[in-house]
């Protein structure tokens, strides 16, 4: 079959070309394929006039419509902060005591202090505020500064070994690796931890070597845990004598910690939230702790 003849079958020309007796027809594009590209053409065309597009060297066309995403987006948040005025107003405005004992402004602190922990704090303490290995229960435990709002609010805002200038400073000596005690001085001085502790230990321990730890805490932890054990607030040093361990509570987990020391470390939101949302995380995380204590956790 030549070029220019009509194909019996479809009706279609010919283009001459032919495989194995299989003859390529001159099929032309169907007109609705045409149709639908003029009219995709022309609403593109439409939309780049109606809205912006087309760069210029130092701006852009902002389109007949005037529409700017940005300044959408600026009256959203704009809109949203006038929503939010009245009772961040009132959070700010007013005391710990008095927020805590406002079912309404509670309600609010529940809802926001929720997302604002979730997005901020939750990597490290949980969802739940419980902790993590490295990260303390704050929903629980006692609070290695103390656990008063002001307390609170103030280790949220500077954080802990940060970067802020007024920061939280504490630092666990690493005790067998700077030499300060002797490996078996550690194994007494851990016996002697594990004694105290509310987990209690699974396996019996030597009361010659808990005698003798005594000694090594007295001569070596007491500036920062306290003489019974159980922190002292002004340097951030925790409790030894509950249930709550950062670094883990058993015999190996201790006798780590007092040989390589630790230093933990917190952010300063005060670098990245507001002051009312950081009093706001404050009045969540003591609303955490509330409701831990009457669920009797």
């Amino acid at each position: 079959m030549s070029v220019g003849e009509r194909d019996p079958f479809t009706g279609h020309m010919t283009t001459g070309h032919e495989w194995n007796g299989i003859t390529e027809l001159n099929t032309p594009v169907p007109r609705v394929v045409i149709l639908s590209l003029i009219i995709t053409a022309a609403l593109g065309l439409v939309w780049t006039v109606l809205m912006p597009s087309w760069p210029f060297v130092t701006s852009y066309f902002p389109g007949v419509l005037g529409i700017d995403q940005r300044n959408v987006v600026a009256n959203s948040v704009a809109e949203a902060q006038a929503e939010r005025s009245p009772w961040m107003s009132s959070i700010e405005d007013q005391d710990f005591s008095a927020i805590l004992s406002n079912p309404e402004l509670m309600r609010i602190v529940r809802e926001n202090g929720r997302t604002l922990f979730g997005d901020n704090c939750a990597a490290c303490h949980g969802h739940d505020a419980k902790g993590q290995r490295g990260f303390p229960n704050i929903a629980q435990s006692p609070m290695l500064w103390g656990d008063s709002p002001e307390a609170i609010l103030q280790t949220i805002t500077v954080g802990i070994n940060s970067t802020d200038p007024n920061t939280r400073v504490s630092q666990m000596l690493a005790f067998g690796r700077d030499g300060t005690l002797t490996p078996p001085q550690i194994s007494q001085v851990t016996s002697y931890v594990q004694s105290l502790s509310a987990t209690g230990s699974a396996a019996p321990l030597d009361k010659d070597q808990v005698e003798q730890g005594k000694a090594v805490f007295a001569a070596n932890c007491v500036a920062c845990h306290g003489k019974d054990a159980k922190g002292l607030t002004d340097m951030g040093a925790p409790n030894l004598t509950d249930s709550y361990w950062i670094y883990g509570g058993e015999r190996q987990d201790m006798y780590g910690s007092i040989y390589h020391g630790r230093q933990g470390h917190m952010p300063n939101w005060g670098a990245r939230l507001s002051p009312a949302a950081i009093k706001i995380l404050t009045l969540y995380v003591l609303d955490m702790r509330k409701q831990a204590v009457g669920a009797g956790s």
